[in-house]
């Protein structure tokens, strides 16, 4: 699989007749787009004689479906082994069950300071980072334990820095909101917003610079940076942007889009929601894809990586996910729709569920294929 800024998200000419989002009051009616209560990211994927406009118009890409149309030319290009499974599944319980144990900690007063946790949104930290390689860089923000401990520092370490002891990853003087580490690349928590970016960009400048410069072998190393929605209004944002497609920088941009800026609803703080859009807009490509899902956000990693690391440059990577708790530990969380937030719980659990379904038929399948095999 391949994406590039005109199959994804196709720049719309200075004067195209294509309406902007927010010209046209019925957009959330007929989009599958970011918390749509009428629509949300259950429909089909568009036939193929309309793909051209409906990439255009709609956000949602769904990356697993682009890459089943691909006939495979061997049986072993599969979209991951049993043993990548296993890695992927297990980082995202080890984030989900560190996350709860810091709330639990907090609540009882073991913790202290502001301490922003990430449930509901491991599949995007367990989708991009798992597939680096430890040379590769990390750049994160106040939500940075799950991030840390995807990247390979050791929970112990993790915890530890929250408890503030010289143990910690940086011997207790980071705190939760700017994890740290040499040894794995990970250059640090930012807490303030778009604070990280540049020192991503930076970070990639440094590969490209050693690379093509300095001609070291073996320097085809990336950065990810990872940040929210509301960084997305920044101006860092988009200067970043600009610098990375201009040189070509090996470098993944992650909008981990969990739809909500503190108390803000992201719809109601941009003028075009669809963060992707502005790839194309600086020359690289844009893509949304469900961060729900730990295997769409996968594929579109690996894509995006492979690029970079090939020198064609930066990829946009819009994540649309959620988080199942408030800002932070000490926010109360009463802004946010309870029916928006059962919406993505109830969508999650629809998914393990469907996800067992389908083991369990192919394990009836497998049995009932040796069953007829051995006795007929």
């Amino acid at each position: 699989m391949s994406f590039s800024a005109t199959k994804f998200a196709q720049p719309v000419p200075l004067h195209a007749s294509t309406p902007r989002s927010n010209d046209t009051p019925s957009l959330f009616k007929t989009c599958s787009f970011l918390g749509s209560t009428q629509k949300l990211r259950f429909n089909p994927l568009p036939t193929k004689s309309h793909q051209s406009a409906s990439y255009r118009r709609s956000a949602v890409v769904a990356v697993s479906d682009v890459v089943k149309e691909k006939k495979r030319q061997t049986s072993t290009n599969l979209l991951l082994t049993k043993e990548e499974g296993l890695e992927l599944y297990e980082d995202m319980i080890l984030g989900r069950s560190f996350e709860d144990m810091c709330a639990q900690m907090y609540y009882r007063g073991k913790m202290f300071g502001f301490v922003h946790l990430y449930n509901g949104q491991e599949a995007v930290s367990t989708g991009f980072i798992k597939l680096l390689k430890k040379e590769d860089s990390v750049v994160s923000t106040y939500r940075d334990h799950v991030h840390a401990l995807s990247k390979g520092v050791p929970a112990r370490a993790v915890m530890s820095e929250l408890f503030g002891k010289t143990t910690g990853c940086c011997r207790g003087q980071g705190g939760s909101m700017h994890m740290f580490s040499k040894e794995h690349n990970l250059l640090g928590g930012f807490a303030f917003i778009g604070e990280g970016i540049p020192v991503a960009t930076g970070a990639a400048f440094s590969s490209k610079y050693r690379r093509e410069v300095l001609k070291e072998p073996g320097s085809d190393h990336v950065t990810c940076a990872f940040f929210g929605d509301g960084t997305c209004n920044n101006g860092q944002f988009f200067e970043c942007l600009n610098m990375a497609a201009l040189w070509k920088l090996p470098i993944i941009f992650v909008v981990e889009n969990n739809l909500w800026a503190i108390g803000m609803s992201h719809l109601r703080s941009t003028s075009d929601p669809e963060i992707w859009k502005k790839g194309p807009a600086f020359g690289m490509p844009g893509v949304h894809v469900d961060g729900m899902d730990v295997l769409k956000v996968r594929e579109v990693a690996k894509e995006a990586i492979g690029r970079a690391r090939r020198g064609e440059g930066p990829t946009l990577v819009e994540c649309e996910t959620y988080r199942f708790r408030g800002h932070s530990l000490a926010d109360p969380d009463e802004l946010r729709d309870p029916g928006q937030y059962f919406t993505y719980y109830l969508f999650c659990i629809f998914q393990m569920i469907n996800s067992l379904y389908n083991q369990c038929c192919m394990l009836i399948t497998l049995f009932f294929h040796e069953f007829s095999s051995v006795y007929y």
